[in-house]
C-alpha cells in the first residue's frame, strides 16, 4: 500500500514512471545549435560555472567523525576517512574524484560512483562512472537498478553497488541542468558560431552586386568569381567597380542584430541555471541583489550556492556509504570553513 502511494508521486509529466527513468524535459522546442556536454562546454560561461561548482566543492576537507554521547571525534581508522585522506581509487585522489562527480551533477543533474568492497564487505574505493553512459530503472517493487554502457558492453549493478547524488528531481533521478538549459545554451553558441564565422571571414557581409544589364551565364560566372573577395575570405585589397556595379549588403553586420548585447544576456541567463553569480565568472557588467561588494556575493554564493551541494553530498554519503549501525554514531561533513 504504502508502495503503490509512493509510486504514484511519479507518474506525471510522462518522464517519471516505472522503467526507464529520464533527466530531460518532455517536450522542449528545436535549439538554435546542437547541444551536448561538448558543445556546452565550449561556452565560456558554461564551463565557468562548472568549473567554479567543480573545484571549489572538491577543495573542502571531508571529516569523518565518531559521535558518543554527544561529543565528536575523528574517526581517522574508518575506511571513508582513510580513502578520502588517500586515493578515492586508482586514479584520482580526493580532489580529483568531487571535480568529475561534481562536475557531472552540476551539468547533467546525476553523478554515480561504483563502490567497491573488500570480502569484508568494507569499502576500500570510489569509482566515477560517466552520468551520460548510465540508466536508471525503477522496477515493479520499488528497487532501482543501474545498467551502465561502456566498450564491453551493459554492466547491471544493483543500487547497493553504486552511490548515486543527485539534484532537484523525481526522487528517483535528478533534472539535468544541460538539458533545460539548451535553449540558453543553443543561443549562445548559436552566437559563438556567428561571431566566428563573421571573423574568419574577415568580418565581411555577404551581399549582390547589381549590374543594369543582362549578362550572359558566362560573363555572371567570371564577374562571380572576380568578385567573391568582397563577401569571402580575409583578402582586404581594393576592388574597383566599373560599368555601373553596385554592391549591395545583404546580411546584418553584429551590430545590426546586437550580437554582443545578446552574448552577454546569455552569460546572465546561464548563470541563473547553474546558481551562480555571474559576476563570479568574469562577468564584469554584471549586478547582483546579493549586495554590492564582493564580499558579500561570495559569500552569498557560499551559502545558496554551495551549500545545498554539500548538504546533498553529506545526506547522499551517510544513506548510500554507511551502514545502518554506522548511521547512528558516524557522520561525514564537509569542512566548509576552509572556504573563508
Amino acid at each position: 500500500m504504502a508502495w503503490g502511494w509512493f509510486r504514484g508521486l511519479f507518474t506525471s509529466g510522462g518522464t517519471r514512471h516505472e522503467g526507464l527513468q529520464v533527466s530531460f524535459p518532455s517536450y522542449a522546442t528545436n535549439a538554435a545549435a546542437p547541444v551536448t556536454v561538448d558543445t556546452a562546454l565550449q561556452v565560456s560561461a558554461v564551463w565557468a560555472c562548472v568549473r567554479l561548482l567543480s573545484e571549489s566543492i572538491a577543495s573542502l576537507p571531508i571529516n569523518v567523525y565518531r559521535v558518543e554521547n554527544g561529543v565528536k571525534t575523528k574517526a581517522e581508522d574508518h575506511p571513508l576517512s582513510i580513502i578520502f585522506d588517500g586515493k578515492v581509487n586508482r586514479w584520482q585522489n580526493r580532489m580529483e574524484f568531487f571535480e568529475t562527480m561534481t562536475w557531472q551533477l552540476a551539468l547533467l543533474g546525476n553523478a554515480y560512483a561504483i563502490i567497491q568492497r573488500n570480502n569484508k564487505e568494507q569499502i576500500v574505493g570510489l569509482l566515477p562512472l560517466m552520468s551520460q553512459q548510465m540508466e536508471v530503472r525503477l522496477l515493479d517493487d520499488g528497487t532501482i537498478t543501474y545498467q551502465y554502457t561502456d566498450g564491453t558492453g551493459v554492466t547491471v549493478f544493483s543500487q547497493k553497488s553504486i552511490w548515486h547524488v543527485k539534484l532537484m528531481g523525481n526522487g528517483i533521478i535528478g533534472m539535468s541542468p544541460l538539458a533545460y538549459a539548451r535553449n540558453s545554451i543553443g543561443i549562445a553558441a548559436a552566437a559563438e558560431n556567428r561571431v566566428s564565422k563573421i571573423y574568419s571571414n574577415g568580418a565581411k557581409p555577404a551581399g549582390v552586386l547589381m549590374i543594369d544589364r543582362l549578362l550572359s551565364p558566362e560573363h555572371r560566372k567570371k564577374i562571380k568569381e572576380n568578385f567573391k573577395e568582397l563577401s569571402e575570405g580575409d583578402d582586404d585589397r581594393l576592388f574597383v567597380l566599373e560599368a555601373d556595379m553596385k554592391y549591395q549588403q545583404v546580411s546584418m553586420s553584429p551590430q545590426d542584430i546586437e550580437l554582443l548585447a545578446s552574448r552577454r544576456f546569455q552569460i546572465e541567463d546561464i548563470c541563473r541555471f547553474f546558481g551562480v553569480p555571474s559576476v563570479l565568472v568574469n562577468d564584469r557588467e554584471g549586478t547582483t541583489v546579493w549586495g554590492s561588494g564582493i564580499q558579500q556575493i561570495v559569500q552569498g554564493f557560499y551559502k545558496l550556492g554551495l551549500r545545498p551541494y554539500l548538504e546533498r553530498y553529506e545526506a547522499s554519503m551517510k544513506q548510500a556509504l554507511l551502514t545502518p549501525e554506522e548511521r547512528r554514531n558516524i557522520e561525514i561533513e564537509f569542512d566548509f570553513n576552509a572556504l573563508t
